[in-house]
Parts: C-alpha cells; structure tokens; sequence
C-alpha cells in the first residue's frame, strides 16, 4: 500500500519501506539501502541528500520488480530471461510497479514450413523493442514496439511445431492449404506468430503464412509472407519459381528478406535471410527461409536462409535439409520425382525478458 496522501506520519514510511527503530528520516533518502532510486513519489521527488521532509512521501510506493516462473531461467546482470522450448507457462508472482519494473519485452517465433518443390517459408517473427529489459540489441522487428505489460497470473505459451516436407520433392499438384507442411503458430499474452507458408509441389504456388513459401519450378508463385497482417511485417514473401521448362523452383521467405527465385538452368532460389537479435545476450539469428529446389546439379540448389534455413537436396544426397530447431527456419525442398524428400519445418520458440531487481 502506498503512503497515505493525507496526516502522512514517519511510521506510514517505515511501514511502506521498512527501517529500523527509533525512527529517522534520513534513513529514506532516494537511493540509499531503504528507498531505490526512482521510487514512486507524487509529491517527489524524494531526495538523495540535503533537507528532506514528511510531505515528500505523500502517495509513494517502495519500487517492486516483476517476479515470474517457467520455462528455461537464466539471469544477466539485473535482468531475468524466461526461455521456452516447448509448451509452458509463465506465471507472474508479483506485477511490479512502476519504479521498479511491471512490463516484460518478448520474441516470439512460430514453427518453420516444411518444403516441397519450392523452399519452405519461416515462421512469424515478433519481438518488442527491448526498451524495458536492458540494452541490448533487438532486431529491426522490435523498431518502436512497446513491451508487454503484466498482472499477476499465468499466461499460457505455445510454441509453433514446423512443418512436415512434402514427399518425392513435390511432385505431383498441391495438397489443400494449410496441409501438414505448414508451420503452426507460437503465442505468449496476446502477441501470436503465425507459422511458416508450406514450399509449393512442383509447379503449383508456395503456401502463404508468417512468411511464404516457395512457388514450384516452372513457373509457380511464391507465397506471401507477413499473413496475417501486423506491423512491423512478421516475415516476408517465397520466391517466384523460374518461368517455363528447365527453371528451379523458388526460396522460401525468411523473417529479415524475401526468398529468392527460380532461374534458367534449373537453379533453385536461395532462403531469404532471417534477423538478428541479443534477447538472450548473445547476438542469435533466426528465421531463415528453405532452399529452393533444383533437378540440375549439387550447385544448382538452393540454399537456406541465414537462422535456421534448410538447404535444398540433390543427388546423390537428394533429400532436402530440415530448417534448424527453435529458429522457426523453413525446410530446404527436395530433389523432385526421385524420392528426394523435402526437408521439414524448424520449431519456433519463445523468449522473455524484464528486470527483476
């Protein structure tokens, strides 16, 4: 309870920030043992030193932090990270406040698309600023998105599973959307990312999702990424398999670029790339797109995407890579029509932070 705006006396201090007996004033100074700096104080500020009276705590609160359980707990500096590899839930013991901490920063990735003839498409990538849990450095998905507040409860997390990849390299039309070879989707709070859009089979058009999937060689397009829609854009478009007889299929869409498309010669389109982020302290790239696929030879297929994308199989390895786990990165395509499976989709994964102290 914060102390009473009204009749404030010296024992509605210690009762709110603790302290011992007899009494002292100069015991509550702003950034000493009892009273953090930054408390909040209506009719502050409190000072650090020098005269200091009664009135000046009027209404203030002695700063909380917020306090949580769950998933993979690991601590820099001031700062508490929550990471989840699987399904879980972060609980909130207490909200915080305002002087201390009461909102949290997040990334959150849903599960990579497996591939086909084309590569398949990453995972949705969102992320908040990092304005509320330290200086680190976000990815260009956090530019100007606020942090989550929290109350006390849980908040359920889902992590997106990747996607199966299709089959002999696709061969043969595409299966009805969503099919398994599409990601599904990770959630923390109200933030959701949507799961990566499936690699198209052969000449068909790649699936649409956090970012699309590859469009089949010969001409099939590539699937738009960012669906549905939120800003900043979640992911990217699939690239464009080539147009006509002999063309590789296209790259599936990463999280930071587009994949790119077919050619001549049966060239696949590479992954679009992912982004970057230092949630977790450490610089990780995530969210790369899957290979495009190629019937020509070992370099003629498509790469994956930097952050977790598959590259495209040929002979004599023929089946596709699968895009790295909890990366959400797309599956690299298969070498079509001679049992060169398409690699499957990458997990997706959830990351919180905030200040604990």
């Amino acid at each position: 309870m914060p102390v009473p705006t009204s009749n404030t006396s010296l024992s509605d201090i210690q009762t709110e920030f603790g302290g011992s007996n007899p009494i002292q004033l100069s015991e509550y100074y702003s950034g000493g043992p009892l009273v953090p700096a930054g408390s909040p104080a209506p009719n502050g500020p409190i000072p650090g030193s020098g005269q200091i009276s009664v009135g000046q705590f009027r209404g203030s609160e002695k700063a909380l932090f917020v306090a949580a359980t769950g998933g993979s707990i690991s601590t820099v500096g001031d700062y508490k990270i929550h990471t989840f590899t699987g399904p879980g839930t972060f609980t909130v013991t207490c909200a915080g406040n305002s002087g201390g901490s009461n909102s949290v920063d997040y990334l959150v990735i849903g599960g990579g698309a497996g591939g086909g003839s084309g590569g398949g498409g990453a995972g949705g990538y969102r992320e908040s600023s990092g304005a509320a849990s330290g200086c680190y450095s976000a990815s260009p998905k956090g530019s100007g998105v606020a942090a989550l507040p929290v109350a006390a409860q849980g908040y359920p997390v889902s992590i997106g599973g990747g996607g199966t990849g299709h089959s002999n390299g696709g061969t043969g039309d595409q299966g009805p959307a969503p099919g398994p070879s599409f990601g599904s989707g990770s959630t923390f709070s109200s933030i959701t990312s949507a799961g990566g859009g499936g690699g198209a089979k052969y000449n068909s058009n790649g699936g649409s999702g956090g970012s699309g999937g590859g469009g089949g060689k010969d001409g099939g397009s590539g699937g738009g990424g960012n669906s549905p829609p939120v800003s900043p854009p979640q992911g990217s478009n699939g690239g464009n398999g080539g147009g006509g007889g002999s063309q590789g299929a296209g790259g599936g869409g990463g999280t930071g670029a587009a994949g790119q498309a077919g050619a001549p010669s049966e060239n696949g389109g590479d992954g679009g790339s992912g982004v970057t982020s230092s949630i977790n302290n450490s610089p990780v790239t995530r969210g790369g797109g899957g290979g495009g696929g190629t019937n020509g030879p070992p370099t003629a297929r498509g790469l994956g995407g930097a952050g977790g994308g598959g590259n495209a199989g040929v002979n004599p390895s023929t089946s596709g890579q699968s895009g790295s786990s909890n990366t959400g990165g797309g599956g690299g395509a298969g070498r079509w029509g001679i049992s060169g499976d398409a690699g499957n989709g990458g997990s997706g994964i959830v990351i919180i932070r905030y200040k604990f102290q």
